[in-house]
């Protein structure tokens, strides 16, 4: 009798699970982050974690690998438009060398409500893909060290795993220097 309680627990354990992942792969915003993957990949897919990736911290817990493994996807504010700038989960990005790059005098973090709405997607799971406005995509060098990177997917559970010359073509975006120089290994 105690096994067969253990195992209806374990099996309802497991239907939770697959439920709750079910729940968050028809998510809207993760369904247009894994369509993007899909369009680029059909090999790419979503990547459903248990515990929360909010943080490239938590990501790389929840993955097993290295913080710089994971992809942080930034929205800044400039002067006349958005940008994303993708950086390495151990770094931070230069607000002096954005604003040089782009030959502006000022830049800021976008607020929460505007990455909701340029992106489609809430801080901690903003995807590098599937925007809802078209932006700029800037890739820091410093992720070509790692063979796999992990991006957010939409939700703060959800990610993809894909390779840095994958990253920057499908995000069309331009690679450069754009991280601290105190920071850098």
């Amino acid at each position: 009798m105690q096994f067969l309680h253990k195992c209806i627990i374990y099996l309802l354990k497991k239907l939770t699970i697959k439920s709750w992942i079910m729940t968050l792969l028809n998510k809207e915003p993760v369904k247009r982050a894994g369509n993007s993957l899909k369009q680029f990949d059909p090999n790419l897919s979503v990547i459903v974690l248990e515990s929360s990736a909010r943080t490239a911290a938590e990501a790389a817990t929840s993955l097993g690998c290295d913080v710089g493994a994971i992809v942080k996807s930034l929205l800044f504010k400039t002067e006349n438009t958005f940008a994303l700038y993708l950086v390495a989960g151990d770094k931070k990005a230069s607000l002096n060398k954005i604003k040089k790059d782009l030959n502006i005098k000022n830049a800021s973090m976008a607020s929460a409500e505007e990455v909701k709405d340029i992106t489609g997607y809430t801080i901690g799971g903003v995807s590098p893909v599937g925007h809802l406005k078209k932006i700029s995509v800037f890739i820091d060098n410093s992720l070509k060290r790692f063979d796999h990177l992990y991006a957010a997917a939409g939700h703060p559970n959800c990610v993809f795993k894909i390779n840095f010359e994958n990253l920057q073509k499908m995000t069309n975006g331009s690679i450069k220097d754009i991280i601290e120089w105190d920071n850098q290994s």
